[in-house]
Formats: C-alpha cells, sequence, structure tokens
C-alpha cells in the first residue's frame, strides 16, 4: 500500500466521523466530538478545533483526489 492509499484511506475514516457527527447534531442535537472531549453541545476547545480541522481537510483531501483521471490514480495504487 502505498502513501496515498493510506492518506486518502485515513481521510475517509475522518470524513466518515465527521458526518457520523453532523447526523448527530442535526437529529439529536448532540455533539460526539465536544461529549468525548468532556465538553457541552456548542463549546470547542483547541482539541475538538484540531478534530474539526482534521475532518475539514480530509474532506479537502478527498475532493482533490476523487476527481484525478483514473489512469492516475491506479498508477499511484500500485
Amino acid at each position: 500500500m502505498n502513501t496515498t492509499t493510506t492518506v486518502r484511506r485515513l481521510a475517509g475514516a475522518l470524513v466518515v466521523i465527521g458526518a457520523l457527527n453532523w447526523g448527530l447534531v442535526a437529529i439529536a442535537e448532540f455533539d460526539l466530538v465536544a461529549t468525548i472531549f468532556g465538553l457541552e453541545f456548542g463549546e470547542t476547545n483547541a482539541a475538538t478545533r484540531l478534530v474539526y480541522g482534521l475532518v475539514g481537510l480530509s474532506g479537502i483531501v478527498l475532493a482533490a483526489t476523487s476527481f484525478a483521471p483514473a489512469a492516475r490514480r491506479e498508477a499511484h495504487a500500485h
């Protein structure tokens, strides 16, 4: 497995975490990330901002690499 694949998989996992968190916010007004760090809904600290930032960066990584030509993606995968 090459570095690009590893980065994309990590980014994918973080995007799923972010999507699930936003789903919980929409459905139940519950922020799992804030709760994990001992905060109330809507509160942030350095740790939660880091998590949210990594989720956002992961979305950018996936968006940028998902639309690369298929031949280039396949070449990097091997």
